[in-house]
């Protein structure tokens, strides 16, 4: 069983709950969807076929509990699914990075699910796949990359309209170029949104670039 992988690293994990611990990434290759923010865009192409046996061996090279898959959009590879079950089944604390247009209903109920509900301003709002807050639970995370204001207003809507906090943590991440941190940080607490603010860590200290 094959997947076409683009880079397989160890970093620290810039984002979510877990930022800071040391982690294996799996970064799969494509992603149907065509973000403004995107910053894989060099995974959109390229990389080589590994079997999955191939890749837990690469991992296990890093002797780190946490396994992060991710892209581009790693649910595009059907085969993704047999990659996180074998990486549960081998112990890995493992987390699944989606840009919320594929349906995570298959994902092993093991797996930490991080899901991307996308902004008008992403430009890909149109493709959130809505269904997959059925199938969300309290070890998984929701979250919305901010481009501006108006981004931001509408994911406070969002949040009141599904109820997003009564399911999962939620995450505000300002778009690294386009919105200041530091106004994100002083809206969520004018509006005392019960909701985690990131910034993301791996930019910050070696910039925006593979294997980070």
């Amino acid at each position: 069983m094959a997947l076409k992988i683009y880079e397989i690293f160890h970093s620290l994990q810039g984002e979510t709950s877990r930022i800071g611990l040391p982690t294996v990434f799996v970064r799969l290759t494509g992603c149907p969807m065509r973000c403004t923010y995107c910053d894989t865009e060099y995974a959109f192409s390229g990389g080589s076929n590994m079997e999955i046996a191939d890749i837990l061996a690469k991992v296990a090279t890093f002797g780190t509990k946490y396994v992060t898959v991710t892209g581009g959009e790693p649910l595009a590879q059907k085969e993704c699914h047999m990659l996180l079950k074998a990486l549960c089944d081998a112990g890995y604390s493992v987390s699944l990075e989606t840009g919320g247009a594929m349906d995570i209903a298959p994902v092993d109920a093991r797996v930490s699910v991080i899901l991307d509900i996308k902004t008008p301003a992403s430009s890909e709002e149109k493709n959130n796949l809505w269904s997959n807050l059925d199938h969300v639970t309290a070890k998984d995370e929701i979250k919305f990359v901010l481009c501006s204001r108006a981004d931001y207003d509408w994911a406070k809507a969002k949040i009141a309209e599904l109820q997003l906090t009564e399911k999962c943590p939620v995450i505000f991440s300002p778009s690294f170029s386009q919105l200041k941190a530091d106004e994100l940080a002083g809206w969520v607490l004018h509006d005392r949104l019960p909701v985690r603010m990131q910034v993301q860590l791996h930019k910050i200290l070696w910039g925006e670039k593979p294997g980070v």
